[in-house]
């Protein structure tokens, strides 16, 4: 396996977390100290965090995990291309 494919799942597994914690935080307290909880909100923290703060305030609505998700998808793409 190349260089190239680890980092194109690396990418992946990045958008599955970023999902995983959008439906974590549907059933799951906001305050949870479970340690499955918690790591998936460190993990992601580093790429929604700056997001979030260029991000317009809309309330409770959150759309920086679309966003995150659009940047992956745009960057695996980027990736892809160049790599084969």
């Amino acid at each position: 396996m190349g260089g190239w494919q680890v980092l194109l799942m690396m990418l992946d597994l990045l958008t599955i977390l970023i999902l995983v914690r959008v439906v974590l935080s549907w059933i799951v307290s906001p305050v949870s100290r479970n340690p499955l909880v918690e790591m998936v909100r460190q993990v992601t923290d580093v790429i929604l965090r700056p997001i979030q703060s260029v991000m317009p305030n809309l309330g409770p609505i959150d759309i920086s995990p679309m966003v995150a998700i659009l940047a992956l998808s745009l960057l695996k793409t980027l990736i892809a291309s160049a790599a084969y």
